[in-house]
């Protein structure tokens, strides 16, 4: 006589995996993204609108290389600052209003988890910052004269650069949008570091005009880092002489941004929130 025995694989369910529902879940950040044409557009334009207005007012050669405007200096940093309002604002603003409507609280019964939830707001910020970047890049060559690099070299510095930054600066604007007691408060909130930064890292003010303590305090963070990086692609290296450190720092550069990644993840798992404060 035989006997029919199920194995212990026939009554279980496997689950998806955390990188499957962050992609199902990038996926749908796009579409939502997509479907806000008005956010599109200022998303897109915002970084390229300040770039050239800055172009415009600041056209002469930068100091030390007649062959770079300090137009097209400012172009290249305003990559950074692409990168921190996407990142960092927008989606430090939209989990807020995600915690503050309901959308995070419907998520946690759901297979996504928290770093699932994480994966899917890189995706959406990789993409869109890709948008932006190459809006700042066709300014920069239409109407200020950047040549585009033709080392591979070059390339694969921003590619690294991009990506590290990408992810740090999600990661900060997720584990910030806890400092937000409402969603009306984080635009305020989180648009007043983001702003400071820019100044006292070399992206709206050329580095030769700040001061040295606001350069040293813009080393610990990295935004500096980014507009610094930005710059070695797109520009001669005869320009890394007006930089604080006289060099392009790539490995430093590398390792700042790969700190501030895992710091960033840390932060995030500690204080990140389904819920709103009120809620709890």
């Amino acid at each position: 006589m035989t006997a029919a025995t199920a194995g212990p694989s026939s009554s279980t369910v496997r689950l998806p995996s955390t990188l499957r529902v962050g992609l199902a879940r990038g996926a749908v950040e796009l579409k939502q993204f997509f479907r806000q044409r008005d956010a599109v557009v200022f998303t897109f334009a915002f970084p390229a609108f300040i770039a050239l207005m800055l172009g415009l007012i600041f056209d002469e050669p930068a100091h030390g290389a007649s062959d770079v405007s300090i137009s097209q200096v400012f172009v290249v940093g305003m990559i950074a600052y692409g990168i921190v309002s996407t990142a960092f604002i927008s989606v430090g603003v939209g989990i807020a209003l995600d915690r503050e409507d309901g959308t995070l609280k419907r998520l946690r019964g759901t297979p996504a988890t928290a770093v699932a939830y994480f994966l899917g707001k890189i995706c959406l910020v990789a993409v869109s910052t890709v948008g932006g970047i190459a809006l700042l890049l066709a300014v920069g060559v239409l109407l200020f004269g950047l040549r585009l690099p033709t080392d591979p070299a070059r390339w694969l510095t921003f590619g690294w650069l991009l990506a590290l930054s990408v992810v740090a600066c999600t990661l900060l604007g997720i584990a910030a949008s806890a400092l937000a007691r409402s969603a009306k408060s984080a635009p305020a909130v989180l648009n007043l570091p983001a702003i400071a930064l820019q100044f006292v890292s070399g992206i709206f003010v050329l580095n030769d005009a700040l001061p040295d303590g606001m350069l040293t305090v813009a080393s610990f963070f990295p935004v500096k880092w980014m507009g610094q990086g930005f710059r070695s692609v797109f520009l001669p290296d005869s320009m890394m002489a007006q930089e604080a450190a006289g060099s392009w720092e790539h490995g430093t550069t590398a390792l700042v941004l790969a700190a501030w990644c895992v710091g960033g993840l840390l932060v995030c798992l500690l204080t990140f929130r389904w819920t709103g404060r009120e809620s709890r």
